[in-house]
């Protein structure tokens, strides 16, 4: 626990350094954000873990666009944080988000698909969905 708190008190002096030096809109800010946010969810301090990756999401997809690498990632780690907390929709609709950008950025038949797959399939299934959750495992399957 100790070396948590270090590690915030480092991400706090580097997010002051980084948005004096650089300004709160450049994407190495926004990286800062994004890793104090997952900071946030290890120590299931969740409320703000989800202000800090909607602070990140929304200034990446500012920034560098919705089909970039860094704001599907965090809309991933947004989609994992409610999946945590049992907000399924939510989840949902954000792996959806994520399936779509990976597809289109990567190619349907791409490896790193596949835990995103597999998620949306384990949200399916706890809102028993069965079918969509069978559908969307099959055509993983198929595609391999």
């Amino acid at each position: 626990q100790g070396r948590l708190v270090e590690a915030e008190a480092m991400y706090d002096r580097a997010l002051q350094g980084y948005e004096k030096a650089l300004g709160p809109d450049h994407p190495s800010t926004f990286d800062i954000v994004s890793n104090l946010a997952n900071l946030y969810s290890g120590q299931n301090r969740l409320n703000e873990a989800e202000a800090m990756y909607d602070r990140a999401l929304q200034s990446y997809k500012r920034a560098l666009g919705p089909d970039h690498t860094s704001t599907f990632s965090t809309l991933n780690n947004l989609a994992n944080l409610y999946k945590s907390q049992s907000r399924l929709a939510e989840a949902e609709a954000f792996y959806n988000r994520v399936l779509q950008a990976l597809e289109k950025a990567l190619g349907p038949d791409h490896t790193s698909m596949l835990d995103t797959v597999n998620s949306l399939v384990l949200i399916y299934r706890a809102q028993g969905q069965l079918a969509k959750a069978d559908a969307l495992y099959g055509r993983a399957l198929h595609r391999r």
